[in-house]
């Protein structure tokens, strides 16, 4: 009698354990209350310029995953958003955030923006990121990063932070989007406004070596969980 209550406990912890796991492993769909839940990997790469792009896999503001790997063959940019930080307001409102990403678009560059901030820190939340991103006119994926997870792997320390990848899965450029710290496009650091995004992509489509490939980022940190 022992050895059979013994054989079926084992055969239901078994049974809860699978649906655990498969449960888990699904995104949460989206709600206005909760933001959807990623599926990214607790041992990430770092990111590296001139080496691999950590993969991820991220749930934008539908509810859907998006991984950067489904992207490989493309151009691709990563913006770090924060739809609460008045350097990324300046930045999608009159500085170089405001055309660049419909021109990189047009040229068929895959442009994601990601939000790396925690709950319960400024700039979470599903409702606020549709918000704004539709006042921005923002056509592209914001990716929803609560964790940091991705943020932390990829460095990134600001809002805006830019990074681009080449279509082989080569990080290229990290940096600020250009250098004015304003983030206004109008107190250039050098006299004369550099978009450094756009001059990475420029290079990349000439196929040639990109001259700045990483820069240190302006704007507001990023607001991890504490």
């Amino acid at each position: 009698m022992k050895r059979a209550f013994f054989l079926a406990g084992v055969v239901l912890a078994g049974s809860a354990c699978s649906r655990s796991s498969s449960i888990s492993a699904e995104p949460m769909a989206s709600s206005s209350s909760r933001a959807p839940v990623a599926t990214t990997n607790a041992s990430m790469a770092k990111a590296t310029v001139g080496s691999p792009a950590p993969d991820f896999t991220l749930i934008d503001l539908d509810g859907k995953a998006v991984s950067l790997s489904s992207f490989k063959g493309k151009t691709v940019v990563l913006e770090w958003f924060n739809p609460g930080c008045p350097f990324v307001r300046k930045a999608h409102t009159v500085g170089s955030l405001k055309n660049t990403p419909g021109r990189a678009l047009a040229e068929g560059v895959v442009w994601l923006a990601v939000n790396s901030a925690a709950p319960g820190k400024q700039g979470n939340g599903v409702e606020m990121n549709r918000k704004v991103a539709g006042e921005f006119a923002m056509t592209y994926p914001v990716l929803l990063d609560e964790s940091g997870m991705v943020g932390h792997a990829y460095g990134a320390t600001n809002t805006p932070n830019m990074y681009v990848i080449d279509p082989a899965g080569t990080l290229v450029y990290r940096g600020a989007i250009d250098n004015s710290p304003d983030a206004e496009g109008q107190s250039p650091t050098d006299g004369k406004l550099v978009n450094y995004v756009e001059e990475a992509l420029a290079a990349l489509k000439a196929h040639q070596p990109v001259k700045v490939p990483e820069t240190k980022a302006y704007g507001c940190g990023v607001k991890y969980a504490s």
